[in-house]
């Protein structure tokens, strides 16, 4: 049996669509989802993955469980959720193996919202969009610490502290800071 340093790299085309409305200020970009997000159709799925817990921190709400929950989430506080990559090989979910990356087209999603900021959670994906996608629509990102159970260096409390801009960039109305 391989060992997961040497599985192959899979093709993974992402099936999940971006979360987002109309009223959205702020979109937070991962990487690619996860198997387990394939598997349970939403994004950060993984019940070891800590994004949910820090985004409920942020606002002093309970955690939402499922995928309906998680959405009226985003939606409730003007989050807008999705990935920079459209499909790339991968082993599982290790962000360090990604291959042949195929960047998400973020036109429509930036045009049908009130997007004006982009935080990517973890620094492949701001690797990723700093070179496929920032390129084309001119808008950079802030990189935030991945929840990943694989980040177990840091803790819930200081994700939390780090994820902070998010909360103030949607409650400024996502506008850029001067």
């Amino acid at each position: 049996m391989p060992t997961p340093l040497r599985a192959p790299r899979a093709v993974v085309r992402s099936p999940l669509p971006a979360a987002f409305d109309a009223e959205s200020r702020v979109l937070l970009l991962g990487s690619l989802p996860s198997p387990a997000s394939r598997e349970l159709g939403y994004h950060y799925a993984n019940p070891h993955n800590r994004f949910w817990r820090v985004l409920a921190a942020l606002w002093d709400e309970p955690v939402p469980r499922g995928g309906d929950a998680c959405r009226l989430f985003l939606t409730r506080h003007h989050l807008a959720l999705h990935d920079v990559l459209h499909s790339a090989r991968i082993r599982g979910a290790a962000d360090a193996s990604i291959e042949d990356p195929v960047p998400n087209d973020l036109a429509p999603l930036l045009a049908a919202s009130q997007i004006t900021r982009v935080f990517c959670t973890g620094s492949v994906a701001a690797r990723l969009y700093a070179r496929h996608i920032e390129p084309t629509i001119g808008m950079a990102c802030t990189r935030l610490p991945s929840t990943s159970p694989a980040n177990a260096s840091w803790s819930l409390e200081r994700l939390v502290a780090a994820y902070e801009p998010v909360r103030q960039a949607v409650e400024e109305g996502g506008r850029a800071r001067a």
